[in-house]
């Protein structure tokens, strides 16, 4: 069976259900997962103090999922993993919402935490998907994008 169970990018919601269900195994002693939701507020890229959010959207590169796999692929190669499951919602997202959940399960806990870090740090870094949001006082910024 193959170590990346689900790999994703996409306009529904997401579902930390099954992306923790995407990487049991009966090999795993340690399952370790991460959601990123949407918050209220955030500091702006000039670094001024925080500002209320209203809404975000994320957009992704036609080249997003295929960089993914690449990540999941390090991430297997440098880890010894059982499962590797990540999501990614683009689109419209509301405040609460979901944006991201990856999981990794391995022999031992201790594992699977340092491979889900790796797994969600590395995909923020290295995916092209970019957020753009909108704040309470009618400005709005990029994140992430070039």
């Amino acid at each position: 069976m193959t170590v990346i169970r689900l790999a994703d990018i996409r306009e529904t919601p997401l579902s930390v259900d099954e992306v923790v269900a995407a990487v049991q195994d009966a090999a795993a002693g340690g399952t370790a997962f991460f959601a990123g939701t949407v918050r209220d507020h955030d500091r702006a890229q000039d670094g001024t103090e925080p500002k209320a959010v209203t809404a975000l959207s994320y957009s992704a590169h036609p080249s997003a999922l295929d960089r993914l796999r690449e990540v999941m692929e390090k991430v297997a190669a440098d880890f010894p993993v059982e499962a590797l499951a990540a999501v990614h919602r683009v689109g419209d997202l509301a405040i609460g919402d979901h944006a991201v959940i990856v999981a990794a399960s391995a022999p031992h806990r201790a594992e699977a935490f340092e491979a889900c870090r790796r797994l969600i740090d590395d995909l923020k870094h290295e995916v092209p998907i970019w957020k753009h949001q909108h704040f309470t006082d009618g400005s709005s910024e990029w994140v992430g994008a070039c």
